[in-house]
């Protein structure tokens, strides 16, 4: 549970004390490749921490996944708009890869904003990393060409492009998979 402690050392100040009650609030949870953490119509019961692997969210639209985010080792992950009120989700999380996750309920959540000194101001500091990807991807797909959304899903994710699957890059670019080709051919035409 280093990776655990260490994750939280590095947005908070912990005693060990407050290290320990971090260890006793989460739990290990392993997904295969494919395998979803949430489904839609399902309330997010847990927030989770990626260990190891790789996850996608997105939103189903009449057949056709929508791809809005990834999530890789080291990020946090949830859909806070299902597990804050515990309300049914409109969204998926899958695994891409094998994933392993450090899991928490909402209790547990609000055990640790109440028992580390800087419980609250944790939350806050991943809440508010959510809320701007979020706020620039929206604003992404109402002001960028394609191009530039693939461009920045680069700088995003340059550390995962390589194991995300085209498809799914083109979803979260917005695009069709061969739009995506011609986009990157004239890119390393460019270059």
């Amino acid at each position: 549970m280093q990776f655990l402690i260490n994750s939280f050392k590095q947005l908070i100040n912990i005693t060990e004390d407050e290290a320990q009650l971090i260890k006793e609030t989460f739990t290990v949870k392993e997904i295969k490749k494919g395998e979803h953490f949430l489904n839609e119509g399902e309330v997010c019961r847990y927030a989770a921490l990626i260990r190891k692997g790789l996850v996608r969210y997105y939103i189903n639209n009449d057949g056709n996944d929508g791809t809005y985010y990834f999530g890789s080792e080291g990020d946090f992950m949830c859909d806070y708009e299902s597990f804050l009120p515990q309300l049914p989700s409109n969204k998926n999380i899958q695994a891409l890869e094998d994933t392993s996750l450090y899991i928490i309920n909402r209790d547990g959540l609000q055990k640790l904003y109440k028992g580390l000194s800087e419980g609250e101001r944790f939350g806050r500091v991943v809440i508010e990393h959510v809320f701007v990807n979020v706020l620039q991807q929206l604003s992404s797909f109402y002001k960028d060409a394609p191009e530039q959304r693939y461009q920045r899903f680069m700088n995003s994710y340059a550390d995962i492009s390589q194991r995300v699957p085209q498809y799914y890059i083109a979803s979260y670019v917005g695009i069709k998979p061969q739009s995506l080709s011609r986009i990157r051919n004239r890119i390393a035409h460019q270059r």
